[in-house]
């Protein structure tokens, strides 16, 4: 599906539709995005993901399953600047009741540390362009991120379009993981 909406009507229309997704799409949606995320990454090291709330690609499980096989995690402090902590067994309820660890922050550098960053989007185009929930909060937070870490992005299959609009601070992704499996983003991507 294509869409011609600006940002914020583009947003309105992907939530709308991801609210109308039943549980059981989400979990299939969800344990087919898990495989593809497994077999796609490399050997573990340190990733920095995102925890999931409703209606969106779920990480949860993906975070246990990725510290079960010896990966470190870690995970957002969701404030007004972007911070980082370890992900442990205990989460709590963040600002907009967004699972965040329950640890010391580490501070946003602490972004540097990680091979692989997994964010979240309500929509990627097939350049890279990541439609995020309009915070900035990622764009900001990824330019702590060492030189080449790739960032990947997760979504349902039909939220990878062929263009979305784009502004100058938007950090782009370099792949995307959908139910359908792992596809490379940009210049060098398959249409």
């Amino acid at each position: 599906m294509e869409f011609t909406h600006e940002k914020g009507a583009l947003r309105e229309t992907i939530t709308a539709r991801r609210k109308a997704l039943d549980d059981t799409s989400w979990q299939s949606f969800d344990e087919a995005r898990l495989t593809a995320l497994l077999k796609a990454l490399p050997p573990p090291g340190v990733i920095a993901i995102y925890a999931s709330r409703r209606h969106e690609p779920g990480t949860l499980t993906t975070i246990k399953e990725l510290r079960s096989r010896g990966w470190q995690v870690l995970l957002p402090k969701l404030s007004k600047e972007p911070d980082w902590a370890w992900a442990t067994d205990e989460l709590r309820s963040g600002w907009a009741g967004i699972p965040e660890p329950s640890g010391s922050a580490l501070g946003i550098d602490s972004l540097a540390q990680a091979d692989v960053i997994v964010v979240p989007c309500l929509a990627v185009s097939r350049d890279g362009t990541r439609l995020g929930m309009g915070g900035g909060w990622y764009d900001r937070a990824l330019r702590h991120r060492r030189s080449g870490t790739p960032i990947w992005a997760l979504a349902n299959a039909d939220e990878v379009l062929q263009k979305l609009p784009s502004e100058p601070h938007d950090i782009p992704v370099d792949a995307v993981v959908t139910e359908n499996g792992f596809t490379h983003l940009g210049a060098g991507s398959v249409s």
